[in-house]
């Protein structure tokens, strides 16, 4: 469109055809004089040169991988194509055999010693040492489970948005329309991901493992410069992850159901999403006038984070809630568990404890980045109130009560318990005083809720 030699029908697009968007939130934003004048008319793509004095061959080469045609909600070819990207600016070497065999014999030692502190059996049928070009592969499929609800509720949002008698005349328009958000979205997740390519260490770093099930493994670029900034030998800081990748593959594979629950809650999230039509509006013809014509790299603005924020609901308030309480029950089991593992084995743990619960309760600068493009939060808030309710409850009935807690979803710890974490069953009776008929009776009191301790967080 931009080398046709024909005159733009941009050009009297506000003058001699009709708006589609006309008494809508898009009235603006495609009207005369708005950030995509003229593409009411689908013309106007010529909008965004000529008069505006832009160089568009520059700036449609910026959009043209997001516009190509894709399947689903998110054009996964501009996130993986913008995740290497990231990958690319740093060394990113392929693990050699030592390393393989390394990671290997860590995660074999670590499940030895996990054997003693949890009767969990262990969920690791195999190891592997990625590059972080190799976490992005091995990664994508469950990114897509978590991320693809979000993007596909933005991309129909802005159809909603429309009145209903309005939605049949803007209908093609709109399809094009959503085809350029659902590549926006996607610039800004392969950002996202390629910014955390270069911090995890694990393949369940984030609390949900990402890899295939029962694959144990490490990022060892990213352990090797975790393992830099300690005062802590790497062969101390190798063994130390992989307790902790270990631990978590047990507790996935001993609780089927953790996933989907994990999962469920980012799809409540996505249900509730509504676009904030006039504020994207607002944004975008803030970044659209602060384009320089003479510098493409201006146009990147355009593409990152930060255009779509949409206000949360409180069902999502919920949802995220359900999210950030199971994630810290998650990280604090495993950090409980592991922290048994090496009291009396492994004198730097308790500096390495320290140092991994700062790292996952603060969030390094990419899981920041990924929360404010997706709006999910990825790391545990209250992990330290969540091992100390575990380990309190190990203290006074037990690893079997501790571990049974994950029977059922409705057993879960609410965030009034992790208020309060000591007294999280304080009258729980030592399960071996118990015979099978009262422990099924005491499960079905809880289930049932008639002990007052539900595990719902739905209304929190």
């Amino acid at each position: 469109m931009a080398n046709d030699p024909e005159p733009d029908p941009a050009d009297d697009a506000g003058a001699g055809e009709p708006n589609p968007f006309k008494g809508t939130p898009f009235e603006q934003f495609f009207g005369p004089g708005g950030p995509l004048g003229g593409m009411a008319g689908l013309g106007g793509l010529g909008a965004l040169g000529g008069a505006g004095g832009f160089d568009l061959n520059r700036i449609m080469s910026q959009f043209k991988a997001m516009m190509e045609p894709y399947d689903g909600p998110l054009n996964w070819k501009v996130v993986d194509d913008l995740a290497r990207a990231a990958v690319a600016e740093q060394p990113d070497p392929s693990p050699g055999r030592r390393d393989q065999d390394r990671v290997a014999d860590a995660v074999r030692l670590a499940d030895h010693w996990l054997d003693t502190t949890t009767a969990f059996p262990s969920g690791v049928t195999s190891t592997a040492v990625w590059s972080r070009a190799e976490w992005l592969v091995e990664t994508r499929e469950a990114w897509k489970v978590l991320v693809e609800p979000v993007a596909a509720r933005s991309v129909s949002g802005l159809g909603n948005a429309l009145p209903q008698e309005m939605q049949a005349t803007a209908g093609p328009l709109l399809g094009i329309i959503g085809q350029a958000v659902g590549g926006m979205i996607a610039s800004q997740i392969g950002q996202g991901l390629g910014a955390l390519a270069g911090e995890v260490l694990t393949a369940s770093d984030i609390g949900v493992p990402l890899g295939s099930p029962g694959k144990a493994a490490l990022v060892m670029s990213n352990v090797r410069e975790f393992a830099g900034g300690l005062d802590v030998s790497e062969d101390d800081v190798l063994l130390y992850l992989a307790l902790r990748e270990a631990a978590h593959q047990r507790l996935f594979a001993a609780v089927p159901w953790l996933r989907e629950h994990l999962v469920g809650a980012v799809t409540d999230y996505a249900r509730g999403l509504e676009l904030n039509v006039a504020q994207m509006q607002e944004r975008l013809e803030e970044q659209m006038r602060s384009i320089n014509p003479m510098d493409p790299s201006s146009m990147q603005g355009l593409l990152e984070g930060g255009l779509f924020e949409p206000p949360v609901s409180p069902q999502q308030e919920a949802a995220l809630a359900r999210l950030e309480i199971a994630l810290a029950l998650v990280e604090g089991w495993v950090d409980e568990v592991v922290g048994q593992a090496t009291e009396t084995r492994m004198p730097p743990a308790a500096k390495l404890r320290e140092a991994v619960r700062r790292r996952r309760a603060a969030g390094g600068p990419a899981e920041q980045t990924f929360a404010a493009l997706v709006g999910l939060e990825l790391r545990p808030r209250r992990l330290r109130d969540a091992s100390t309710l575990w380990g309190g409850l190990r203290a006074r009935s037990g690893t079997e009560a501790r571990d049974g807690v994950w029977m059922h979803p409705d057993l879960l710890p609410t965030a009034a318990d992790l208020d309060d974490p000591l007294s999280f069953r304080a009258e729980a009776t030592q399960p071996d005083t118990l015979t099978d008929d009262a422990f099924d009776e005491e499960l079905r009191k809880l289930l049932d809720g008639e002990s007052g301790e539900t595990g719902s967080s739905e209304t929190e």
